[in-house]
Order: C-alpha cells, then sequence, then structure tokens
C-alpha cells in the first residue's frame, strides 16, 4: 500500500509532462503540414547521376 505514494504523484508527473508536451507541439506548428511529408516521395526526381549514363 505505501507504493502508492511513490507510484501516484509519479505517474501524475508523467501525465503532466506528456500533456505540456502534446500542447507544446499543437501551439508551436509541429502538426501545420501533415501533407507534404507523405506526398514528398511522389515529387521524388529519380534521375541522379547513376541513371543518366
Amino acid at each position: 500500500m505505501t507504493i502508492l505514494y511513490l507510484l501516484l504523484p509519479l505517474s501524475l508527473l508523467f501525465v503532466l509532462v506528456i500533456g505540456v508536451s502534446l500542447w507544446w507541439a499543437v501551439f508551436n506548428g509541429q502538426y501545420d503540414d501533415t501533407d507534404s511529408a507523405g506526398t514528398a516521395i511522389l515529387r521524388d526526381d529519380d534521375s541522379g547521376p547513376a541513371s543518366r549514363g
């Protein structure tokens, strides 16, 4: 039962850290442009120096 006195504050601190980091990511533009990374592979130019021979 005494382990709860240690685990409960640690878990609440852990949830607080996760919440603050998610808040920071959302409000600092981390998720503003989610489509360009997915379509970047479609716009990739494969004509490099090795394929021009």
